[in-house]
């Protein structure tokens, strides 16, 4: 299957439309099945793939790093397969008992790009990712650790996830002024039950050339229709281990759910699947590079890569932008 494949940011890298999120690989999804979801990606036309140290989503201490592993044995299993798919991951969670084992200081970031690249079994990754702001970190010592990444040849490029605007065009700032390296991307919550980053870092990365990499454009799942009111659904990332609490206090909440019963119908007027046409929207807009597709099984992936060959009509997308214009507002609508 051909994907269509664009530039990330203003960089020369081109990849594919969109990503394949890996979270659920090693407590959610086995390695088999992880497989399977790697295969299906690959055989759709996707090239991106991102991860985390921390990875599997969901687990603690003793999972650490298994996401990166299972991934590195994919890619080392056929070859060439490598060169052919830009990897990404990210560092700033807690990997080990230690106080230095988490944040973007100098220390931390060093061995964790050293484990990550130890678990994935290559020389390099592509886009290597502050996983969060580590405000008690100072940004020149984090931008230096980068720079001497990158300069090491360790990673291709460095990005964000997770972080305020004005945070960025700090770091953005600062990057300029010494002569260090730049963030190229940006990894951000954005889909209809999330719209907030269109105030300040949708604009921030238009000024500034940046790629743009949404996670969550199902909001958790919430978005294909499966979910009902009341408890929410066993093996779900709504139940799973430590993601729980977190996916809850996001979107298991009344307004949500009658939101999604309004795009139901929205859908089913479409004639398209709710999934179809929640990536769909999250595409159409101009400054996204590639959404992050999540899948635990690999029939899931269906109605998210059909999304990259769907239309969004005019006048369905601006129903769907009426619909959820609270989602721009943040906490503030609630």
């Amino acid at each position: 299957m051909t994907l269509a494949t664009t530039r990330l940011g203003r960089t020369g890298l081109t990849v594919s439309r969109l990503a394949l999120g890996t979270m659920t690989f090693g407590l959610q999804t086995e390695e088999s099945v992880a497989r399977q979801i790697l295969d299906k990606a690959a055989h759709g036309g996707i090239n991106f793939l991102d991860t985390a140290d921390v990875y599997p989503l969901g687990g603690g201490l003793k999972t650490i790093g298994t996401t990166e592993e299972i991934l590195g044995r994919w890619l080392r299993e056929a070859p060439g397969r490598r060169a052919g798919f830009v990897v990404a991951t990210k560092a700033f969670g807690r990997t080990g008992p230690h106080p230095w084992d988490q944040g973007s200081s100098r220390k931390h970031l060093l061995d964790a790009i050293d484990a990550s690249l130890a678990r994935l079994q290559t020389d390099y990754v592509d886009l290597y990712q502050l996983h969060g702001d580590d405000t008690r970190t100072p940004l020149d010592e984090t931008l230096e650790a980068l720079d001497t990444i990158v300069r090491s040849g360790r990673a291709r490029y460095v990005g964000v996830s997770n972080f305020l605007a004005y945070r960025l065009a700090r770091a953005l700032g600062k990057s300029e002024l010494h002569g260090l390296v730049r963030f190229v991307s940006v990894q951000p919550r954005y889909s209809l039950l999330f719209r907030e980053i269109e105030r300040e870092l949708l604009p921030l990365a238009q000024e500034e050339g940046l790629g743009v990499i949404p996670y969550n454009p199902l909001a958790g799942g919430l978005l294909t229709g499966k979910h009902r009111r009341g408890a929410p659904t066993e093996g779900t990332r709504f139940t799973l281990g430590t993601a729980a609490e977190r996916y809850q206090e996001r979107y298991w909440a009344d307004r949500y759910f009658d939101t999604v019963d309004a795009l139901q119908a929205l859908a089913k007027e479409a004639g398209v699947s709710l999934t179809t046409l929640s990536v769909a929207w999250v595409l159409a807009n101009p400054l996204v590079t590639a959404p992050l597709l999540g899948a635990s099984r690999p029939d899931q992936l269906d109605d998210t890569l059909a999304a990259a060959g769907y239309v969004l009509d005019a006048g369905l997308k601006q129903r769907l932008d009426e619909l959820t214009q609270v989602y721009r507002w943040g906490d503030s609508a609630r």
